[in-house]
């Protein structure tokens, strides 16, 4: 998985995107970091595109990160949630069909997590 793997990684939380973000370079995947939804969809529409993706639900400034999610999704590009924000988040977790881990979370289980979906969908039937 990991040649030419893209991981996007969207969290407002500077040390837990350094720390995912360290994670994915140990699986030898180019990390893509963002901190707001702007960030993401850029990199999504950048040439070489995304394998996967780790996002964390409720960002700065009310942002939250479903317009993220929904590219994702009519891309076909797997993502997992990766939030700390549960119970306020619930009819926003309930609209996205996502595997969900709770922060706090090991990052390498975060992105492995990750990493496996991406496998998932391109592995030949």
């Amino acid at each position: 998985m990991s040649e030419g793997c893209r991981i996007l990684l969207l969290d407002d939380e500077p040390l837990i995107l350094m720390d995912l973000e360290f994670a994915a370079e140990d699986k030898d995947c180019l990390p893509l970091t963002a901190t707001n939804v702007k960030e993401a969809l850029a990199h999504i529409e950048a040439s070489g595109g995304v394998s996967c993706a780790v996002l964390d639900v409720t960002l700065r400034d009310g942002e939250t990160c479903v317009p993220v999610a929904r590219e994702l999704e009519r891309r076909s590009i797997p993502y997992i949630l990766h939030s700390g924000d549960l119970n306020r988040q619930e009819g926003t977790l309930a609209s996205l069909d996502a595997q969900l881990i709770a922060k706090p979370a090991c990052s390498r289980r975060v992105v492995d997590t990750a990493l496996s979906l991406a496998t998932e969908t391109t592995r030949p039937n």
